[in-house]
């Protein structure tokens, strides 16, 4: 049996400044301070460099699942994700989708994240810190659960 990855999507998956770079300056001083509930902003987004190619690496070594917060005063975050998912990671994700504020709730082995928040710092298996010193890029993350990959 595969042990289970859980991704996060926001900078670890898609690139949120790429969503926020396709925003008119009016959109962005209307939503100041709470940039995340502008409307449509999360299937605007780009993939962050290396992540497509990454998780289809760790595809096949292990049952992954993404594992996301969307904003709770943007509802169609909760869409846009979806969207993202079957534009750029369909062949992998189709119906493997968690959106939850609370990441701790889920079990599996390990949950690549940016941050912890909603629950990740007590996942119960193994926070890769995305971005970190020790996680900086997709390619340290490869390296690390495929020792083979180095």
């Amino acid at each position: 049996m595969k042990k289970i990855v859980f991704v996060d999507m926001d900078n670890v998956l898609v690139d949120f400044e790429s969503g926020l770079d396709q925003q008119s300056e009016q959109t962005l001083q209307q939503y100041v301070g709470r940039l995340d509930e502008i409307p449509g902003l999360f299937c605007k987004m780009k993939p962050l460099a290396g992540a497509i190619d990454a998780v289809h690496q760790l595809n096949e070594h292990y049952d992954l699942f993404i594992l996301s917060t969307a904003p709770w005063n943007n509802p169609s975050a909760w869409s846009d994700k979806v969207k993202w998912v079957t534009e750029y990671l369909d062949d992998i994700f189709h119906k493997r989708m968690v959106i939850t504020h609370r990441k701790d709730l889920c079990q599996g082995d390990y949950l690549i994240n940016d941050r912890g928040k909603n629950g990740t710092s007590e996942f119960s298996g193994e926070w890769i810190e995305f971005g970190s010193e020790r996680f900086p890029d997709w390619q340290s993350v490869l390296d690390y659960l495929i020792p083979s990959n180095k």
